[in-house]
């Protein structure tokens, strides 16, 4: 039977966010004060190297690579001068990904956050995006389970909290480690590469890390959420998207993306 649109819209019980370069465009700000920390503790690196290896991926994973590298530990204080340096930069710069208020405006389940980041680095990133309000208290962080990202230890988490079964949750990622997180829990994911550190080409990174979807306007989320069944109905077959459609923001979704920017892609 042809499901309609609204059916389509029901068959996910829970929209899981993630918070940085999701919600918040905050990659460019955050590798920029990893590395500018790191570097000052004798590790060398500069934020794109930050970003390729490090994204998504929780501070405590990353730190005990560093350390092994390093044959050290780094430096008692480091958290917590990450933790100013980082807090420091959202305060003068951090503003929400653009358009993230509408989508939720018309997204009718319920919604929660599974970060990577600390419960404090999300008060403070998702307060100055004006968005801490709209999630809390349904606001998850890796610093509750024993693995982060690519583990699905989180993802996992949000929906016993939320109490919907994985295979009815729907996730939006940016990052390599959160879609693989997603698909080992056995959710949707939908990989968003409209922050300001996705670079050309990075749809198609999302894509060939097993997002169902990509798209670069937050506009599209809602539509673009009627046509992606969840694992729970389609056994691991992605639907197929509509045959013929506008790819602008305000009309919707093209059955392939045509590069970066052109809107999103249902496999």
């Amino acid at each position: 039977m042809k499901k309609t649109r609204q059916d389509r819209n029901r068959n996910f019980d829970l929209v899981i966010f993630d918070c940085d370069g999701v919600l918040v465009d905050s990659e460019v700000i955050s590798c920029r004060a990893h590395a500018e920390v790191l570097s000052r503790h004798g590790y060398p690196i500069d934020a794109g190297q930050v970003f390729q290896r490090f994204l998504g991926r929780s501070t405590r994973q990353a730190n005990l690579e560093i350390e092994a590298e390093l044959g050290r530990s780094l430096p008692d204080d480091y958290h917590v001068q990450l933790q100013d340096e980082l807090l420091r930069s959202f305060e003068a710069e951090l503003q929400a990904v653009p358009h993230i208020e509408q989508a939720l405006d018309a997204i009718a389940q319920p919604v929660c956050v599974a970060s990577s980041g600390s419960h404090q680095r999300m008060r403070v990133s998702l307060g100055r995006a004006g968005l801490y309000d709209r999630f809390a208290p349904n606001i998850f962080s890796a610093s509750q389970v024993a693995n982060g990202k690519p583990a699905p230890d989180l993802f996992l988490f949000a929906a016993a909290r939320m109490k919907v079964p994985p295979g009815r949750c729907l996730v939006v990622e940016d990052s390599i480690p959160g879609i693989t997180g997603a698909i080992a829990a056995g959710m949707a994911v939908l990989g968003f590469h409209g922050g300001s550190h996705c670079q050309p080409g990075y749809a198609e990174t999302l894509r060939a890390a097993g997002a169902s979807a990509t798209f670069s306007d937050m506009r599209q989320l809602p539509a673009l959420m009627e046509w992606i069944d969840p694992p729970s109905l389609r056994g691991g077959a992605q639907a197929p998207g509509p045959e013929s459609r506008d790819s602008g923001p305000d009309a919707g979704i093209s059955p392939r993306n045509k590069g970066p920017d052109a809107g999103f892609s249902v496999l």
